[in-house]
């Protein structure tokens, strides 16, 4: 009986429990592969319409790639760029380098009249000027000097196509990278509807409105200061005006110190340290540099470092330049167009005239001044290649022979500078 009953229990604790359930079969089919992203779209963009000129056409047809990679759109790059042709005047300007090139004391002759600052003195009292100083630090002086130099206070603002122009100095190879990126800039300013094309009218090069902005410093630096919703540098000056006095400002002009002033030195000064060292107007004194008109220094100006500048050698007006006087040349790094601008403003605030009178200088033809670097360049001073552009390089390599030489070494070089370097090294 017991064994009966065991039995039974094992039938039902055999019938209770759950059967072992079988392994998965092994699958020798391996998983399926991650989705691949799809490619992106293609962007098919109509070639440009044949122009005729089979530089600009090539050129046109291998820009459509990089301005839809920076962000131009499709109908955009068709619609501006169709019909689009080279402007055979704009060529001819591009490559025109001057036979002479035209002294500073001419420049400045030309700059600061009687007739910019009779039209400058009706223009001070402009209600926007009040808001701009207070916002940018930038005296109405300098932003007239600015204003009158680059459009005649609005009157010039040139009336190229900027597209064209911009397209055309591309197309040529000599400025290609930067004028592509001007173009592009040009054509963003397009999309983005804040102009049309039509408004984007300027000068040769690209430069546009009161101001003068090429299209990325327009994109960067123009601000809307009435506040309409549009920075119009063309016809709203308020907005012009700011935007020039914003390009300063990040150019790093300094609220109440000078942009420069007219100094004298004395008697066997040292003219090699002309477009050297920076020092302060007390470093400078303790070298006998004074203040042309005899005045102290303010403290503004007196903490800040200055550079000694013979722009028309050591014959002509001698200057300190102040840091705002390289804020001015972030606008056009030229010294001539900055002591254009600075000198204006001082006419226009009332200020006296030079102490020291610009000299009569005399135009050097090309072949002179490409003469005196190859000369420079045997005599073992680099002015660096020979373009007959008198920069920074020249002027270097001109004082350290001038130096060498026992000369007045203040990197001017004159027609009897030319001669003296043509002469030695002839007989080298």
């Amino acid at each position: 009986m017991m064994r009966r009953r065991h039995l039974l229990l094992l039938y039902v604790l055999a019938g209770c429990a759950s059967p072992p359930r079988p392994a998965p079969p092994v699958s020798h089919v391996p998983p399926p592969a991650a989705t691949a992203p799809a490619p992106p779209p293609v962007v098919s963009v109509k070639p440009p319409t044949a122009s005729g000129d089979m530089i600009f056409d090539a050129w046109a047809a291998e820009f459509q790639g990089r301005a839809l990679a920076a962000g131009i759109r499709p109908d955009v790059l068709e619609r501006e760029m169709a019909g689009l042709t080279p402007d055979s005047k704009i060529a001819a300007l591009d490559s025109r380098q001057p036979e002479f090139s035209r002294p500073v004391s001419a420049y400045i002759k030309g700059v600061v009249t009687p007739d910019r600052a009779a039209l400058a003195t009706s223009r001070r009292d402009m209600a926007e000027f009040d808001a701009i100083e207070a916002r940018y630090g930038v005296p109405r002086e300098i932003l007239m000097g600015v204003w009158a130099l680059e459009s005649g206070f609005g009157a010039i603002q040139g009336d190229y196509d900027v597209i064209r122009s911009l397209a055309t100095l591309a197309a040529q190879g000599r400025r290609r990278d930067w004028a592509e990126g001007e173009l592009i800039a040009a054509l963003k300013i397009i999309q983005s509807g804040e102009h049309p094309r039509a408004q984007l009218r300027g000068s040769w090069a690209g430069a546009m409105g009161q101001t003068q902005f090429i299209p990325s410093t327009f994109l960067s630096t123009a601000v809307d200061h009435d506040g309409d919703g549009r920075r119009d540098i063309w016809r709203n000056r308020a907005d012009a005006l700011a935007s020039a006095a914003n390009l300063l400002a990040k150019g790093g002009w300094v609220r109440g110190q000078s942009w420069a002033r007219e100094v004298t030195v004395p008697a066997g000064f040292d003219f090699s340290l002309t477009e050297g060292p920076k020092l302060t107007p007390d470093q400078w004194a303790q070298m006998g540099v004074v203040r042309a008109d005899g005045l102290p220094w303010t403290e503004a100006d007196r903490t800040a470092q200055a550079q000694l500048s013979a722009p028309a050698g050591a014959a002509g007006p001698l200057f300190l330049l102040f840091p705002n006087h390289f804020a001015i040349r972030k606008y056009n790094n030229s010294l001539a167009y900055a002591l254009g601008v600075g000198l204006l403003a001082d006419s226009f605030s009332g200020a006296g005239g030079l102490t020291r009178p610009w000299p009569q200088e005399q135009p050097l033809s090309l072949v002179d001044r490409m003469t005196a670097q190859r000369a420079l360049a045997a005599l073992g001073f680099d002015p660096g290649a020979p373009d007959g552009v008198v920069g920074m390089n020249t002027r270097t390599a001109l004082r350290a022979w001038q130096k060498a030489r026992g000369l007045t070494a203040d990197g001017y070089l004159s027609p009897d500078m030319v001669r003296r370097l043509k002469a030695e090294a002839g007989a080298s």
